[in-house]
């Protein structure tokens, strides 16, 4: 199968590609400026493309024929949870986490959604913090509202791309230890990819546009 990831050079999709190139997929990881630890993967199955899904210059490399499976895991959380209150926030925070965490997605299935083989996936990874059912400590403006637009163009997504026999739904990867916790999360990379993992290979039981936790629940929105 041939697998694209976005944001694959560290944490979550980093775990992703260390995932799929286990199972014996062709992983086409995409890095923005530096390569992280993809440098060190010494696999002919790995292919590297420079994509920064901030901007509308496309990926530089080339692309895979067709397309199995898509995930979009390249995101910002922007300031700490300080620097994301109602008196602190502003509209230039607001509008660059929103660019990279909700318009970067659909810039990279712009490109892409041609290449998806029918029966192909593309799985957009948002948060529980986007939900609307599940805030109740508020706070945190620009990251909330971009991850719970993602879920909304995750759903147009699905509508749009069903005559193609491409499923999309979005996912939450559950509180996991990375960089952008600061090593703070309840679980591993490894167990929030193998459960998202999971999800993706039954992405069939669950209807086009859901937003699906880890460990198989659905998420209030």
């Amino acid at each position: 199968m041939n697998t694209l990831i976005t944001g694959g050079n560290r944490g979550i999709g980093l775990g992703f590609v260390r995932h799929y190139l286990s199972q014996g997929h062709q992983v086409w990881a995409c890095h923005r400026r530096d390569k992280g630890d993809l440098a060190a993967i010494d696999d002919a199955s790995l292919h590297l493309l420079h994509w920064d899904v901030s901007t509308n210059d496309g990926p530089q490399g080339e692309l895979p024929a067709h397309i199995d499976l898509l995930i979009n895991c390249a995101g910002i959380y922007g300031p700490g949870k300080n620097g994301q209150e109602l008196d602190k926030v502003s509209p230039e925070i607001m509008q660059e986490v929103f660019n990279v965490d909700c318009v970067g997605p659909l810039r990279v299935v712009q490109q892409l959604h041609r290449r998806m083989a029918r029966g192909g996936v593309i799985a957009n990874l948002s948060s529980k913090m986007g939900s609307s059912g599940d805030n109740s400590s508020g706070g945190t403006y620009a990251y909330r509202a971009a991850k719970a637009g993602l879920v909304i163009v995750s759903k147009s997504m699905a509508v749009d791309l069903a005559p193609a026999g491409v499923h999309v739904f979005t996912l939450h990867p559950g509180w996991v230890r990375t960089d952008m916790t600061h090593q703070t999360g309840l679980i591993d990379v490894e167990d929030s990819v193998r459960g998202m993992a999971s999800v993706i290979e039954r992405a069939g039981d669950y209807s086009p546009g859901s937003f699906i936790a880890f460990d198989g629940q659905e998420v209030p929105y």
